[in-house]
């Protein structure tokens, strides 16, 4: 893959080679340039941590209605209601309230069973092959059935919506996943045959939208709930299985000690995700001139928040953030963002790497990238492994 030379400070958001490996790049942004602007793409970026904190939680002064991903800021498109990554409150907290009783503690670690069974079915029948993929086997599959889980969605269907989450992961069928087909036939199904399930709880539940009116969910906002939950949830997951394998590859004596001692597991899917974050920046358009380090960022302009950065800098995880230790005392990262738009589904992502790793370190204690094979994603905003396979012992 491409490497910046020394002489270059330039990050080029939609470089996927650039995207694979900006460490170096982040390094010196951070250092040389707090706040940096690209002229080529027009956009600004924070990278150090205190920064990229405070700036995504300030919802009035960087806004997401305008966009959460540096294309679509730019291309000026109107974003349509109902798409919860895309709003702003008041009515991104009433979207936000209504759908976070999906994920509620007890509905989250209620799945742990089935979510266990799930990734025993996967992995048992590569045990003995000497080859395993944490992507092709386990990482595709696992996310998007456990959404069809937690919904109540019959496991033959289930397969259906993996089926189209595997495809949208590769392009395929983005059209049919954003329009929510996937989720439409059992939507209506539910409708006429309710149940008790999550499903039939949104289908069901009252609120006071931003009119003062007090409804129900229409059946087309539910469906772009769902796909919204659907996708966002899913593919970072994907990507967070296929960073552990490679990361876990990278630092055996790291993987050895997970696999004498799944207890610190949670450490190390914390310090998987602080070091390589699937979503490297968060998107926000500017409502008004702020200043930088002596500068102005004018009101209309985009602005990345840097996770990738800011999550090594070595002020918020000393002593060095580019040393990738599980025994690290903990610090909250970015990855999971922050403010009114904290990742929802965090606990969800949290439980499903954990039983991944712990599955697979029961089965495959020692592993090594059989790099002729991977491959990298054709994705930029969420980036990862779309091929993560290894030969294991």
């Amino acid at each position: 893959m491409t490497a910046p030379t020394d002489s270059e400070l330039y990050y080029d958001p939609y470089s996927i080679d650039l995207n694979m490996n900006p460490h170096a790049v982040f390094a010196r942004i951070r250092e040389e340039a707090p706040l940096y602007y690209n002229e080529a793409h027009d956009f600004y970026a924070l990278s150090r941590y205190d920064d990229v904190n405070k700036a995504v939680i300030d919802h009035e002064t960087f806004i997401s209605g305008r966009g959460a991903v540096l294309e679509i800021i730019k291309s000026g498109m109107e974003i349509p209601p109902g798409t919860l990554i895309f709003e702003d409150p008041p009515i991104h907290n009433i979207h936000r309230n209504l759908l976070s009783r999906m994920f509620t503690p007890r509905k989250v670690l209620a799945l742990e069973p089935q979510i266990r069974e799930f990734t025993a079915r996967c992995l048992d029948p590569v045990v003995g092959s000497g080859r395993f993929d944490f992507v092709n086997d386990l990482g595709e599959q696992m996310p998007m059935r456990v959404i069809g889980m937690l919904l109540g969605i019959p496991e033959d269907q289930q397969q259906q919506i993996t089926a189209h989450g595997e495809a949208a992961l590769e392009g395929q069928t983005v059209d049919a996943l954003a329009t929510g087909e996937v989720f439409s036939e059992f939507i209506d199904w539910r409708i006429a045959h309710p149940s008790d399930d999550i499903m039939t709880d949104l289908l069901n539940a009252e609120f006071e939208d931003e009119t003062g009116t007090r409804r129900k969910l229409g059946r087309e906002e539910l469906l772009l709930y769902l796909i919204v939950i659907a996708t966002a949830g899913s593919e970072t997951t994907t990507r967070l299985i296929g960073w552990a394998g490679k990361t876990l590859a990278d630092y055996p004596d790291q993987r050895r000690a997970l696999a004498e001692d799944h207890g610190l597991i949670p450490q190390a899917i914390e310090e998987i995700l602080r070091w390589e974050p699937p979503a490297l920046q968060i998107a926000r358009y500017v409502t008004r001139d702020v200043e930088y380090y002596g500068r102005t960022v004018p009101e209309g302009s985009a602005m990345l928040m840097l996770v990738g950065a800011a999550n090594r800098d070595h002020r918020r995880f000393p002593p060095d953030g580019d040393v990738f230790d599980i025994h690290r005392e903990p610090h909250s990262h970015m990855s999971f963002g922050a403010g009114t738009h904290f990742c929802m589904g965090n606990a969800l992502a949290r439980l499903e790497g954990r039983i991944a790793l712990e599955e697979i370190l029961k089965r495959f204690p020692e592993w090594e990238v059989d790099w002729a094979g991977a491959r990298a994603s054709e994705t930029a905003a969420v980036r990862g492994w779309a091929a993560m396979p290894t030969f294991v012992s």
